[in-house]
Formats: structure tokens, sequence, C-alpha cells
């Protein structure tokens, strides 16, 4: 089975940080977000992976191309325009046709086992497996509905014609398994969303269309409280992901749970975590204070500064005596 993976959007919510980086390569525990995304895959013996992207996509690309650290055989879908997850999935048509695939999105973090995804979908032999959850605030998602036996009668305003009473209301979280006949569904080269225009008329058509519910962890990434939360959960271990290395430092005062990556400059007197990671080659002087926090690689941050609740890009330098709380700093 092949899969895609969604990786051409903005990240508009986590603005200012994505006019730097996109949010796929957002690190997460020292690593690319996207790379989590791949242990997912890889997790699941897929080998053939299609990525699309659109916004910075060199970074993407040369990131990724440079990397060998997963036996995944990768290719890339630049998309002069944004297509819509239906138009992107409908360029790779040739790559993907000849069998259900994989599709899922680049920008969340989750426990989910693949393969029993895949059990489900061919016992059901649905046309569309959606992984699935109950979540506690679901008015802010839009509106799908499950049956007991795993049919989705319900998706964002439309509903199959023997919809019963009693169902579950639960939210999608972006991973699905899809066969190939939806692309006689999808307009050629043109946008066309699947949440949006596809899926709400395969439910009105009556097509098999079954939810799989995931009991396990899943967060999206889409605004920088939910990056700090993916991040602080790693590190709690409230969700198992693969990071870097954790170095130690004698000299200052470490808070656990807290990760420092390597060739970092900490200098005494000053304290880091809870909840906080420090990118590469970081320099923390003299008396600082960094708490929830996330640095990227090369930062710098002035003596007798404090950060709490942010988010510091790539090579950015916090002066001497700052108070950042709950910003984005690029």
């Amino acid at each position: 089975m092949k899969a895609m993976v969604l990786a051409a959007g903005f990240g508009t919510r986590l603005q200012p940080l994505t006019h730097v980086l996109p949010k796929p390569m957002f690190p997460v525990l020292g690593r690319p977000l996207l790379s989590h995304t791949f242990d997912i895959l890889e997790s699941a013996n897929i080998t053939d992976v299609v990525v699309n992207v659109h916004h910075l996509p060199d970074s993407i690309i040369n990131y990724f191309e440079k990397q060998k650290s997963h036996s995944l055989n990768l290719h890339f879908s630049r998309e002069a325009k944004i297509l819509g997850t239906a138009g992107g999935i409908k360029k790779m048509e040739s790559f993907l046709d000849g069998g259900p695939f994989i599709l899922i999105n680049s920008d969340i973090i989750t426990d989910i086992k693949l393969d029993k995804v895949i059990a489900f979908h061919k016992k059901n032999k649905p046309k569309l497996t959606l992984v699935v959850r109950q979540d506690t605030s679901p008015k802010q998602y839009d509106s799908i509905e499950i049956c007991k036996d795993g049919r989705i009668v319900h998706f964002v305003g439309s509903s199959s014609i023997n919809k019963p009473e009693n169902t579950t209301r639960v939210m999608f979280t972006g991973i699905q398994i899809i066969e190939p006949e939806i692309f006689q569904r999808i307009p050629e080269g043109q946008f066309c969303g699947t949440t949006e225009h596809i899926f709400p008329q395969m439910i009105q058509d009556e097509v098999p269309v079954y939810g799989y519910l995931h009991k396990g962890y899943w967060k999206d990434m889409g605004n920088r409280k939910n990056y700090l939360q993916v991040n602080s959960d790693a590190l709690d271990e409230r969700v198992s992901l693969k990071g870097v290395p954790p170095n130690k430092f004698n000299s200052s005062l470490i808070i656990p749970p807290a990760l420092v990556d390597r060739n970092c400059q900490i200098a005494e007197n000053s304290r880091i975590g809870p909840y906080t990671v420090i990118g590469p080659n970081c320099n923390i002087k003299s008396d600082a204070i960094i708490e929830n926090s996330i640095l990227w690689e090369g930062v710098t941050i002035g003596a007798g500064s404090t950060v709490k609740g942010s988010v510091i890009a790539k090579n950015r330098t916090i002066g001497d005596g700052k108070n950042i709380k709950d910003e984005s700093v690029v």
C-alpha cells in the first residue's frame, strides 16, 4: 500500500513562525514534524510515499533528500498553486492508482497503529475509511456521525438516506484509507477539497464510508498552544516519539522534563524547564530563565532574560534582561 502526506499548506494559524519555516518542518523533540509522520508509515511497512509541497517547498525537499534516516522511497509533488486535498491526490493519480492508499495530514502527532486501520479497512471493504475520535469539545470540529457498526452516516451537512437515530458524534483526525474509485469524482487540475466537496457527496450517494475509532493520543499542531502542548506531552511520555538524545549540563539548573540538544552553551545560574526543548547550537547566558518554551537551532538568550510559553525561531537573539511571554519570535 502506498501513502500520500499532505504538506502543502501555509500554516496561517502559526504565523509568523511559518513565514520562515513550513509547519511540517517544525521541530518536535528535535526532529521535524514530518519525520514523526514518516515513523508512523514505516511502522506499518509502508515504503512508497509521496509528499505534496507548496509553501517553502525547498526547505522540505532539500532536508529529506539529504537525510537518510528513513527507509521510505520518497517522492515530492510540487504544486505551483494550492490544489486542495482532493486536487492534490488527483495530481498524483498515476502514482497512487492501482489499489487503496493512505492519506495523512503532516501536522498531527498521534500514536495510531496504521496496521490496525488497514486490517479494519480490509475487513469492512468500504470505499473510504476515516480515522475518527471522540473529543471533549466536538462542537469545534465539523459534524460527523457514526453508527455502532462503524458506518459513517453524516458528514458535514450531508446525511445518508438511511441514517439511524442512534449515532455517535466524532471528529476526523486527518488520517484515511481511500480506494482508487475516488479519482472519478475529482476534477482535473483545479482546487478541490475532500471534506468540503468529495466526502459529503459520497455520503449522499450511499457509498460505503466507515470510521475507525482511535482511542489513543492525537493532537493537531495548528497553533502555538498546541505546538507547545505536543512537545510537553512527548516530554511527559504521554505519547512515545523518537527524539534527539538529550545532553546533560552540570553548570545550570535543568528542571525536568526538558530536552537540550547538541552543541549548546548554557551558562551557570541559568534555569531551563520544565517542559522546555532547546535546539542545537543555542547559547543560554547567565541568569536566564526558560520555561514551557521551544528554542529552535542557534538561538541566543541574553543574560537575565526570561522566556515563558514561547517559541523562538532559528538563529534569533533575545537581548539581555528581556521578558518574553506567550510569543512567537522570528
